[in-house]
């Protein structure tokens, strides 16, 4: 990509020097076939080794195009950490996430996943901490502070049912808290976003749908984690009872509000999703000039014509 393009347009000149030169040379032939002479023709022209010259001369293309190239500001993408954001990790804490499917637990897993996302996190983003099962609650409000949102995952205890909506609906809350008492009035709030991680259903609270549509009202975006395997279960009142994800609404709340959706069947898997997650919200892509190194480039090929021709020649032009 290129920050100026319409320098581009000088590759059409360096394009027409070759094709006069060229038409020089071919002339230069012709006119040593029609002298009919060929020793004489020997003496009196001047011996220049033309692979000599025309080594001159390419350098010399080669500078002037490098050198075209690096004025119209060529740039790459580069991932730089986000100066400022607010992301809510919301975990389920259902008893469901005492399934061993994936060892020792889910539950287990979850946790040690959720202290290692706080480390892939840039230091600058503000990130909290939801719980949800029952009920939503926010353990630690959006900060900077990562002991703050490993401790409070360590905390983290489990309870009956799934409240996936309300657990979306609580982030929403303590983002526009925390959004309302650091973003000054009229200036634009930084990327906020929600990451959720469930096992199971949504069996109680508030729906699903009016979560998606509290979200979207709000800009944030909602990525969210499926996890565990579908043959997963927990003993209940004596009854083994089968829990698995419900993927299809997971991915639904992430395509709705523009996040992205996961699974995870694993430890390594989660650990992988959320790596994952947090380089998509922890970093943008900026574009970088990289024209002096073309500059730099363009220059020291013009040395380099310069150079020969004074050597083979002992003149410049």
């Amino acid at each position: 990509m290129f920050l100026d393009p319409v320098w581009l347009l000088l590759l059409l000149l360096v394009a027409a020097l070759a094709v006069v030169y060229a038409g020089l040379q071919l002339r230069r032939t012709r006119f040593v076939a029609r002298f009919s002479n060929v020793d004489l023709l020997g003496s009196v022209a001047p011996r220049r080794p033309g692979w000599r010259r025309h080594l001159t001369f390419g350098l010399l293309l080669v500078s002037l195009a490098v050198l075209s190239v690096g004025v119209a500001k060529p740039s790459r993408a580069v991932k730089v950490p986000r100066e400022n954001a607010t992301v809510m990790l919301d975990i389920d804490v259902s008893l469901s996430m005492k399934a061993t499917d994936v060892l020792p637990s889910r539950f287990q897993v979850a946790k040690t996943a959720g202290k290692q996302f706080a480390d892939v996190l840039p230091a600058k983003i503000n990130l909290g901490l939801v719980s949800f099962a029952r009920s939503a609650s926010v353990v630690v409000a959006p900060t900077v502070n990562r002991e703050q949102v490993k401790k409070g995952v360590d905390s983290l205890q489990l309870q009956n049912y799934t409240a996936i909506g309300e657990a979306i609906f609580g982030s929403l809350q303590a983002i526009d808290v925390y959004t309302k008492t650091t973003t000054a009035k009229g200036s634009k709030p930084p990327p906020r976003r929600i990451v959720l991680l469930s096992d199971g259903t949504s069996t109680v609270g508030r729906s699903v749908t009016d979560a998606i549509a509290a979200a979207k009202k709000d800009n944030v975006q909602v990525s969210t984690i499926a996890f565990g395997t579908p043959n997963g279960t927990v003993t209940d009142r004596g009854q083994t009872v089968l829990v698995p994800a419900d993927n299809a609404t997971l991915a639904r709340i992430a395509r709705e509000t523009g996040g992205s959706f996961h699974t995870a069947a694993s430890e390594q898997e989660l650990r992988d999703v959320y790596s994952d997650i947090g380089s998509q919200i922890g970093y943008t892509t900026e574009k970088r000039d990289i024209s002096w190194s073309f500059l730099l480039t363009g220059v020291l090929f013009l040395f380099a014509a310069g150079g020969t021709a004074m050597l083979w020649s002992g003149r410049l032009v």
